[in-house]
């Protein structure tokens, strides 16, 4: 397997050079565009790196998964799902416009800016500290890394240019779908996705959700079924933003990505993936990341479809 992923990696260095660092969170351009790894975590346990599979970088909006599976836990999928939508959009993560203007006047799905910051308003916790912190446990508890933290210098960037971001909580507040004090919440959002972690933490992730809840490396189970479920549904028809549907033709596997390169992939009753790589297309997905997992699906015959 290790020669097999090293292969991969070399094989798709060559597509970083066509990508973009996120520009619009400043900090993020301080990352190698060039970098890219690889770290598999299969149900037995074993787990396989190739690559830049030890850089650290922030989780961005793979969180978005970690914070829907903690909503869903504390408040039940009927009133998360009376807030927002399970449908695709072909608009981009942050977008504005199709918040008003779809049909269920609530944000589409939990993987867009709209949908995951109106999730965060939905976890317990009495004050912003609270909240945070049992998002933070949580990601440790699912990855096994009790060393996770949060990176300074971009969550203080993500704060400062978060404007859009901003907007978009203001508008779900005037239409009662966002709870709470609309900065507590904003500010709990941005510290979520400057979490830092490495492949190996999102591959973590990926694993328990490919086990169905259950972690391979201690056989804890950490959330139902039912739930795990869910995350995975959305992963396949959301979570690479409007670029979802040309995943899952080309590759086929449940995903999430976010702006800072991660990739994180469940293969249902096999593996996990965590894919790294700065380098980012024009919908805001690891570039060479999408390349490596795109290669490595045919390689293993890894598609659910």
């Amino acid at each position: 397997m290790k020669r097999i992923l090293e292969k991969i990696i070399n094989d798709n260095r060559v597509w970083v050079k066509d990508g973009e660092l996120a520009s619009y969170i400043p900090e993020l351009l301080n990352a190698d565009k060039e970098a890219l790894g690889i770290c598999i975590t299969t149900l037995d346990g074993e787990e396989y790196f190739a690559g830049d599979h030890n850089t650290k970088f922030t989780i961005q909006s793979i969180s978005k998964v970690i914070t829907l599976m903690l909503a869903i836990c504390d408040n039940g999928k009927d009133y998360v799902f009376s807030k927002i939508g399970m449908e695709p959009t072909e608009s981009a993560f942050n977008s504005i416009t199709n918040l008003e203007s779809n049909e269920l006047k609530k944000p589409l799905n939990p993987m867009i800016n709209a949908g995951a910051i109106a999730v965060v308003s939905m976890i317990d916790g009495e004050n912003k500290e609270e909240k945070f912190n049992r998002i933070l446990r949580f990601a440790m508890k699912i990855t096994g890394n009790d060393s996770l933290s949060i990176n300074e210098q971009v969550y203080l960037s993500e704060k400062a240019t978060g404007d859009r971001n901003r907007a978009l909580a203001y508008f779900m507040k005037s239409m009662d779908i966002m709870e709470g004090e609309v900065e507590n919440i904003l500010d709990v959002y941005f510290k979520q996705c400057s979490i830092e972690i490495n492949c190996r933490d999102i591959a973590r992730i990926g694993a328990m959700l490919a086990n169905d809840g259950v972690l391979p490396w201690n056989n804890q189970r950490v959330l139902s079924r039912e739930v795990t479920r869910i995350i995975k549904t959305i992963m396949v028809t959301c979570g690479m933003y409007d670029g979802s549907g040309n995943f899952a033709v080309h590759i086929g596997i449940p995903a999430k990505s976010g702006v800072g390169g991660g990739v994180m992939a469940a293969v249902p009753r096999r593996m996990g993936i965590g894919v790294f790589g700065p380098a980012l297309d024009k919908k805001g997905n690891s570039i060479g990341g999408i390349k490596v997992l795109e290669e490595l699906s045919r390689e293993l015959d890894l598609s659910i479809f």
